[in-house]
């Protein structure tokens, strides 16, 4: 496995691998199974598999953990290698904006970017964007990885990817869970042990709607209310619960056939986040 940090060396290691199906995982570190599995999927459906590990200081609001968000490169690497991972890109900051972030165009989604996780953190889906369309022009994949844990994001990339017309795929993995159902994430590592085991009721309250729903419960406000205050009565402090139309992230209606379940709220220093899908 090779590693490198500036984007002539990434397209010059690349340039002899065009004739192969090339895929692409982006990351910000501190990998964990979720990670790894978005990994083997590329693997499996590719010839050569790009990580990119770079903490995108554009998506990070001012109050938010741009400057503790854990970075474990040395043990990432040692993961990357292990998985199979053909070559990993691991920027610094002046390699993706060499002219200042503030200087910087920024791509914006806004059908998507300023709902629900954007609501509570503003500017953070435009940092996305931004970064996820660089990386996809750096590497230019074939196939590019996201999991399917932040639905809003896949679905801002997607929709990014189809509107500005660039010619790559882009596939969502399925969530991986710790045993108890909470969704694997970096952050979880904020979490305290009591905290852990109290995180994966946000899951059972997704799953609980998706129940109802599939019983032929369609007042969908009512589930929502009951979600957040089951959340709040366990202590978390909940930014939204909400049943949203899948591929548009709006309140249903009667072009809606998948539904998707989504929820965030933080317990403790953790913002957590998860979805479950229901089709209709």
């Amino acid at each position: 496995m090779d590693a490198v940090g500036d984007i002539a060396g990434l397209r010059a290691a690349l340039d002899g691998q065009r004739h192969r199906k090339i895929g692409l995982v982006p990351t910000m570190g501190n990998l964990h199974a979720g990670h790894l599995e978005l990994v083997h999927e590329c693997r499996r459906a590719c010839d050569v598999c790009v990580v990119s590990i770079f903490v995108n200081p554009t998506q990070f609001g001012p109050n938010e953990d741009y400057g503790s968000y854990p970075r474990t490169l040395d043990e990432d690497l040692k993961l990357l290698a292990a998985a199979g991972t053909d070559l990993v890109f691991n920027p610094p900051v002046d390699a993706m904006y060499p002219h200042g972030q503030d200087c910087h165009v920024t791509v914006s989604v806004p059908s998507l970017a300023h709902t629900l996780c954007g609501e509570a953190r503003p500017g953070h889906f435009d940092g996305v964007a931004t970064v996820v369309a660089k990386l996809l022009n750096i590497v230019a994949p074939d196939e590019a990885f996201f999991g399917e844990k932040d639905w809003q994001q896949l679905t801002l990339i997607r929709t990014m990817v189809r509107q500005l017309d660039m010619p790559f795929a882009v596939t969502g993995v399925p969530t991986v869970r710790e045993a108890s159902g909470l969704a694997m994430s970096s952050r979880n590592n904020y979490l305290s042990d009591e905290e852990r085991q109290r995180a994966a009721l946000l899951n059972r309250v997704l799953n609980g709607i998706k129940t109802g729903i599939e019983r032929g419960d369609h007042d969908y406000e009512t589930a929502e209310a009951r979600g957040q205050q089951e959340l709040t009565a366990a202590g978390f402090d909940v930014d939204y619960v909400a049943v949203r139309d899948a591929a548009r992230l709006v309140p249903p209606d009667a072009d809606t056939h998948t539904l998707r379940i989504l929820a965030a709220a933080r317990l403790g220093r953790a913002r957590l986040i998860d979805n479950v899908g229901v089709a209709l």
